[in-house]
């Protein structure tokens, strides 16, 4: 039960999140890395954190792919 939570919550925190950006790439960019960050945690949690940043980096830069602009805008990345 505690991991059906947390994985629920990390995927809505990437949802929540991916949209940084104003291009697909960027987009995608900050999700892989708010991906890593929230998959790290969350594999930290059941002794697997590499696993868990490499695979909430796939699913936060897929998420941050396909989510458009209109959408979700949280403003201007910092890298650019």
């Amino acid at each position: 039960m505690k991991i059906i939570s947390l994985t629920s919550l990390c995927v809505a925190t990437l949802l929540g999140l991916t949209a940084c950006g104003s291009s697909t790439s960027d987009r995608a960019l900050s999700g892989a890395g708010i991906g890593a960050g929230v998959g790290a945690v969350g594999g930290l949690m059941v002794g697997a954190p590499l696993e868990g940043a490499a695979i909430g980096a796939a699913v936060g830069a897929g998420t941050g792919a396909i989510t458009d602009e209109d959408k979700i805008n949280l403003g201007k990345p910092a890298w650019n």
